[in-house]
């Protein structure tokens, strides 16, 4: 695509818009170590210093589309709870379902999980304070939101509920790593079979970490 130059705050929100839509194009296909500036300002059909006047660094892109892919999964993750969980069954059988749709529901998102897993180490990088701020502002809004969603059907979380919350981010970023190894790595697997206990399937190595945090927190009956 092409653009002419952006006079309005309209215009200048539709150029936002088409950046964060090609970014977010690219992680289908690659993931996020893969993404750089300049392969986004060719998609996008910008150069690359226009590019850098909407954001001011390809951490600051990759931000921005963390929180987008955040709201949306909780919104979804809504939905999931309330169709999964029964708040009137006792909290030993409630929380190993919340466990399992967490896991489920975050293992189908590994683009979320795969930004999860650079944020700390590589996202908050390479950005002003005013964009981490920024950022972190909107995190603590989500981090209520699932806080919140949390303690209805686990009440029994109290407190903990936010640091749960927070672990599940955290788990299912780090756990996403081993989850999709490289090319490299996974023609050594193959080679040697005995390797391959290194590579962890998502959804089942975040469930198991998940209902271990649970036992954890939870009051003990």
């Amino acid at each position: 695509m092409t653009f002419q130059r952006a006079r309005t705050e309209e215009q200048r929100a539709i150029r936002r818009r088409a950046i964060l839509d090609t970014a977010s194009a690219m992680l289908d296909e690659m993931p996020v170590a893969a993404v750089t500036l300049n392969e986004l300002s060719r998609r996008v059909g910008l150069a690359k210093p226009n590019v850098l006047r909407y954001f001011e660094s390809r951490e600051a892109v990759l931000l921005e589309l963390l929180d987008r892919f955040l709201r949306e999964w909780l919104a979804d993750l809504a939905d999931e709870l309330a169709a999964g969980v029964d708040e009137e069954r006792p909290m030993d059988e409630r929380a190993p379902a919340v466990a399992e749709i967490l896991s489920r529901s975050l293992s189908g998102r590994g683009v979320l999980c795969d930004l999860f897993g650079a944020q700390g180490g590589v996202l908050e990088h390479n950005v002003s304070v005013e964009v981490v701020a920024r950022y972190k502002r909107a995190s603590l809004e989500r981090l209520t939101t699932m806080t919140t969603l949390l303690r209805t059907y686990l009440p029994e979380l109290g407190e903990n509920a936010t640091m749960f919350s927070l672990q599940t981010m955290v788990l299912a970023g780090a756990l996403s790593a081993y989850s999709t190894p490289p090319p490299s790595l996974r023609a050594a697997y193959e080679a040697e079979p005995d390797l391959a206990r290194f590579h962890l399937g998502l959804e089942e190595s975040l469930k198991l970490s998940l209902n271990a945090t649970l036992l954890g927190v939870l009051p003990r009956p």
